[in-house]
């Protein structure tokens, strides 16, 4: 008899499991999958052009996950499998009880089952929680591989928050991509900073034809991971860099599956150590030298930029910080922060009296956001809601620390700055040495 199981997650690691392992799986049924973290994905469908005709005629539904526990009793499930990131472990335990308690298995895929195999040679950029500097040692690598005349594809973690057919692989070159995909905020802070550098950069829902099409013009794949979760894929050339953040030390040891990636890293990249404090970097080396003494470590900084710095000094300033990092990533500011105290900011303006809409429900769900306005807009209303809260905001100058120009998006009515920050090496061994080497 099949086994009747539920997938767990945030429309992407849950979708990618079921492709890799379950799609055509005549061994199990997927009932549903359950979604948390991204606001209006539930109630909705996977489709059954991605699902699998044959097995999923009417598609997979997506149901809300404070409903798990009457599915999994109403449908007799067999398994629930736990797939999305950035989350305490201590919390995925406790989905594990609660699913116990029912009398279902709890399950946590390993890679063996939930990676594809590219021909190609492989450098895979992951991270310890969401905010660690990712995409920066991204294009970093990027950078460093294109200097030495190769040709490179990124393939971008999932972020498929639209029509889920036509999203199956996606490909972003040119800025005017991004209108077609009709990518949301978070979508453009990712894909945009490598159309800018000249890279391609590839995403989607479908990651076994995705890499099939990134293997036709890249000698060299690139994995951009997302929050803290584990690779895609697998090359039997393969560099593992992870970047961890000393800012949050710990949350390298308590966070899933971070400590996973910290474990399997070839490179370390111990991210932000212009800005933390000291013991708290000791820390963190620490634990990289406990838990995997072979890696090895580059010492990384994150410098901050401003276009207009004068506008700042004195001034009342909202700052706009990239989302995930304030919501699930728990960081209390970012880079636009840091760049609002070097230029000396007269008084930091808090959001929240001004939130309207889907605006003020995220400072609900994550109330130790603070006085900072994270850069939400995974739909129209939403984007339409920030676009609100900003010009309602009474403050001098607006101050972008995501890596996008918000004023391409919206009208925003009031002086802005923009922030830039980038991955900056100190020391040896350096990306480049350690590159040249995986090259070799």
């Amino acid at each position: 008899m099949k086994k009747k199981v539920i997938i767990m997650g945030a429309a992407g690691r849950d979708f990618h499991n079921f492709n890799v392992y379950f799609r055509g799986n005549e061994n199990y049924e997927v009932v549903a999958f359950t979604a948390t973290q991204i606001p209006d994905i539930e109630g909705r469908k996977y489709p059954a052009d991605l699902a699998g005709e044959e097995l999923y005629p009417q598609g997979v539904p997506i149901e809300d996950e404070a409903d798990l526990k009457n599915l999994i009793e109403e449908n007799n499930i067999d398994q629930v499998v736990f797939a999305y990131s950035d989350v305490t472990n201590n919390y995925v335990m406790q989905k594990a009880a609660m699913v116990n308690d029912t009398g279902a298995d709890f399950v946590l895929m390993g890679m063996q089952n939930s990676v594809v195999k590219t021909d190609k040679p492989l450098i895979t950029i992951c991270a310890v929680r969401t905010g660690c500097g990712k995409s920066q040692t991204t294009r970093r690598v990027v950078e460093e591989l294109k200097n030495k005349g190769l040709k490179v594809a990124s393939i971008r973690h999932p972020m498929p928050y639209g029509d889920l057919a036509k999203q199956k692989v996606q490909r972003f070159a040119e800025m005017e991509d991004l209108d077609k995909h009709k990518c949301t905020i978070e979508e453009m802070e990712e894909y945009e900073p490598h159309i800018k550098m000249g890279s391609i950069v590839y995403a989607g829902v479908d990651y076994e034809a995705i890499v099939r099409e990134a293997e036709q013009e890249a000698e060299v794949i690139v994995w951009d991971g997302g929050n803290n979760d584990t690779p895609f894929y697998t090359s039997d050339n393969e560099l593992n860099i992870v970047v961890a953040d000393p800012h949050r030390p710990y949350d390298e040891l308590d966070y899933y599956p971070g400590h996973t990636n910290l474990l399997r890293a070839d490179i370390i990249v111990l991210n932000k150590i212009d800005s933390a404090d000291a013991e708290n970097i000791q820390i963190v080396r620490n634990n990289i030298r406990r838990f995997n003494p072979r890696a090895k470590v580059v010492d990384g900084a994150s410098p901050v930029t401003v276009n207009k710095p004068e506008l700042i000094t004195n001034a009342k300033a909202l700052v706009v910080e990239d989302g995930p990092t304030l919501t699930h990533g728990e960081m209390k500011y970012g880079a636009g922060i840091v760049a609002a105290e070097k230029y000396g900011v007269k008084e930091l303006v808090d959001p929240r009296p001004y939130a309207v809409g889907t605006i003020k429900e995220t400072f609900e769900k994550y109330p130790e956001i603070g006085t900072l306005l994270p850069a939400m807009g995974y739909g129209d209303k939403q984007v339409k809601d920030l676009e609100e809260t900003i010009n309602k905001a009474d403050c001098e100058v607006v101050v972008i620390g995501t890596p996008i120009d918000l004023n391409r998006i919206i009208k925003i009515d009031k002086p802005t700055v923009r922030v830039k920050y980038f991955l900056q090496e100190i020391g040896s061994p350096d990306l480049k040495e350690l590159i040249d080497d995986f090259i070799e």
